[in-house]
C-alpha cells in the first residue's frame, strides 16, 4: 500500500474504534518505512479529527467516541517511543482538572480523550483540584492552556478562584482558560475572565485546537 492508502485506512479503522486492527496497521505501516510522525499525522489525528466532528453533529456517541480514543491510545503506544519530543507533545499541552470540592469527572474525561486523540499532552489532575494545585502544575508543564470542570453550582466560584491565583503568581498572561461542566454557562466564564467556554467535549476540543493555532 501507498503512504496515502496506509493512513486512509488507518483512519478509517480508528473511526470504528477496532483495536486490535488499529495495532496491527500501524505495525504495518512502520514495517513498511512510514515514520512516526506520518502515522500521527497523516493517519492518527485525521481520524481523531473525524470522531470530533461525528460526536459534534451527533453522528457518534459516547460510547463510540471512547472505542475511538481506546484505538488512538493503542497505537500512541506503538509510535510513542519512536517519536521526537516535540512529536511527541503534539499540538499543544493542556492542563485539566475538576476544581475543589467537585467529585465528578465523567465529562472531564471525556474531554481528555478527546483532546489527546487531537494529539495534545494533556496533564490530568482529576478531582477536587484546589487553586494552588492548579498554579503548581501551570508553573511546572507550562501548557498552553488551562482546563477547569465543574458540575456543582457549589464548586464553581473555585474556577474564578483559580484564575485569580494564577493571575497573583503571575502566570495568568502565559495561558489560555477554558471552563466547562453542566452549570457552567457562558455568562459565567465571561465573568470569571476565563478565556474560553467549552458547552461539550467536541466544542472544547474546537477551542482548544483554535487557541494554539493562533
Amino acid at each position: 500500500m501507498t503512504l496515502m492508502d496506509l493512513c486512509g485506512k488507518m483512519s478509517q479503522v480508528l473511526i470504528a474504534g477496532n483495536i486490535e486492527e488499529i495495532r496491527k496497521i500501524t505495525q504495518e505501516a512502520l514495517d513498511s518505512g512510514i515514520q512516526a510522525h506520518e502515522i500521527l499525522g497523516k493517519g492518527l489525528l485525521p481520524g481523531m479529527d473525524v470522531v470530533g466532528q461525528r460526536f459534534k453533529a451527533y453522528e457518534m456517541f459516547i460510547p463510540e467516541v471512547i472505542r475511538s480514543a481506546n484505538a488512538m491510545h493503542a497505537a500512541m503506544d506503538i509510535i510513542r517511543p519512536l517519536l521526537s519530543e516535540s512529536d511527541a507533545a503534539g499540538v499543544g499541552t493542556v492542563v485539566i482538572g475538576t476544581v475543589e470540592g467537585d467529585l465528578h469527572d465523567i465529562g472531564k474525561n471525556l474531554v481528555v480523550m478527546m483532546l489527546e486523540g487531537a494529539g495534545f499532552m494533556v496533564v490530568d489532575l482529576g478531582i477536587d483540584v484546589k487553586p494552588g494545585t492548579f498554579v503548581e502544575v501551570v508553573k511546572e508543564h507550562r501548557p498552553n492552556i488551562l482546563g477547569m470542570s465543574a458540575l456543582l453550582t457549589t464548586t464553581m466560584p473555585k474556577m474564578g478562584e483559580t484564575i485569580n491565583a494564577l493571575v497573583e503568581a503571575g502566570f495568568r498572561d502565559q495561558i489560555k482558560i477554558m471552563v466547562g461542566g453542566a452549570p457552567v454557562t457562558r455568562d459565567f466564564a465571561d465573568q470569571i475572565e476565563a478565556d474560553a467556554y467549552g458547552s461539550s467535549a467536541a466544542a472544547a476540543v474546537e477551542k482548544a485546537k483554535a487557541f494554539v493555532k493562533r
